[in-house]
């Protein structure tokens, strides 16, 4: 049993635009601090290897499986929560737990430890992102929805470049742990302002008992085959993106010979101007051209196959000008498909689903992606060490690129079939 309280046409969404653009910049901000945490591992691997007698394979665990296996799976129970009750609530306290495992990686003292906490971090974060989609696609008009998402998502390469600049900062000014517990404190600090700033939205207000359970919105999206392709088509491409955001920071100390102050200028220029450019570009082309719901799908998948041979050349070319100059267009392209993608996951079930839909499709890409993703590049490179030495981590992520290959033609599959199962926000 449901009662509508107050809510606007979806047409025109809620609030006055000023206030809509307040509550975008609030829930970006967040974001911003989610990748943040994730990312200063990335640019602080070559001082905690070396302090905590690590390998690239246990790194990678840390950047990877250990944090995505219950920031995966429990972002569906608070998801299901968030839709339920406050999604400003349930992002609230999930920045609060992520920043304090992240101020509590800095005391770290051996892997056991540090594995124990970032584990932490994943569980506080998988209570960010799918009450975010749903708040902004409450907030915001079908016809402005990509752009709002891709705005949000500019979180992710301001939030990478954040850890990589402020990180490599902090680190070189004292020492990798003060990064940790500045970043993670800082989160902490950022969270009751967010509670008092970020208001719920009228929506409508389903009784507990009632509320659609994780059997009912899985049951529809099980069903419809886009839904799969674009999760995995997602998966393959995360597979790649988040390894490379990871190590990326390790390939230019290791090929180049950079310090940790230029390489965070080199690497962090690349995900700002690549990054920021590309997420904006895939929401402005999404809104612009989604009379047909299948270029949803279409957008990623030619994005995915201009970025593999980019990043493979990028990566074995031996001039580090050039190298950037190959790196910064892939690392635009190959994140363009988060508009496009995360809105028509939103559209795949009604709008009181959409919280817990966007969890589903966030634990495939995780699990696979974010979990699969610097660990394998860390095998990889363990692997090729004795035939390539220091170079072995070159070629491992070389290799990896091939997976935006495959990410085409599942995205390519499933634009043939989202306008049948797409539903608007009357239904």
């Amino acid at each position: 049993m449901s009662a509508t309280n107050g809510a606007a046409p979806a047409a025109q969404g809620h609030g006055t635009p000023g206030y809509r653009a307040v509550v975008l910049a609030m829930l970006l901000l967040v974001y911003t601090f989610n990748f943040l945490d994730r990312q200063i591992l990335g640019i602080l691997a070559v001082p905690i290897k070396a302090d905590l007698g690590l390998t690239d394979s246990q790194l990678g665990l840390l950047g990877g499986l250990a944090f995505a296996a219950l920031y995966s799976t429990l972002a569906i129970p608070l998801a299901l929560l968030a839709d339920k009750t406050s999604r400003t609530w349930v992002i609230t306290i999930s920045l609060v737990v992520w920043s304090g495992f992240t101020a509590l990686c800095g005391i770290a003292t051996n892997f056991a430890q540090m594995l124990i906490y970032r584990i932490g971090v994943g569980v506080g974060e998988a209570g960010g992102v799918a009450p975010s989609y749903a708040l902004i696609s409450d907030y915001f008009p079908p016809h402005q929805r990509a752009r709002a998402l891709a705005i949000y998502s500019l979180g992710i390469p301001i939030g990478l470049a954040a850890g990589v600049l402020f990180g490599a900062w902090i680190a070189a000014a004292v020492d990798w742990r003060a990064a940790f517990i500045a970043v993670g404190l800082a989160g902490v600090v950022i969270a009751p302002f967010f509670r008092l700033i970020v208001k719920e939205p009228p929506r409508p207000v389903v009784a507990k008992a009632d509320g659609p359970g994780l059997g009912a919105v899985f049951g529809i999206l099980a069903r419809k085959r886009s839904f799969w392709l674009l999760a995995f088509a997602a998966s393959m491409s995360s597979i790649c993106g988040y390894g490379l955001a990871f190590w990326t920071s390790s390939f230019l100390v290791r090929s180049y010979g950079f310090d940790l102050t230029t390489t965070s200028y080199f690497f962090g220029s690349l995900l700002l101007i690549g990054g920021v450019s590309g997420v904006f570009a895939g929401g402005w082309l999404a809104d612009r051209m989604g009379a047909d719901k299948g270029n949803f799908a279409r957008l990623p998948a030619y994005a995915w196959l201009i970025t593999a041979p980019l990043f493979i050349a990028g990566f074995l070319v031996t001039d580090p000008y050039l190298a950037w100059a190959l790196l910064v267009i892939p690392n635009g392209l190959n994140i363009l498909w988060l508009g496009p993608i995360n809105n028509a996951i939103q559209h795949l079930v009604e709008p009181r689903m959409r919280a817990t839909a966007s969890a589903c499709f966030l634990m495939i890409n995780n699990l696979i992606g974010l979990g699969l993703g610097s660990w394998s590049i860390g095998i990889g490179s363990d692997l090729l060490e004795p035939a390539f030495g220091d170079e072995a981590l070159r070629y491992a992520m070389a290799a990896a690129a091939c997976t935006y290959f495959v990410a085409t033609a599942l995205a390519l599959l499933a634009s043939k079939g989202l306008s049948r199962d797409w539903v608007d926000d009357a239904a």
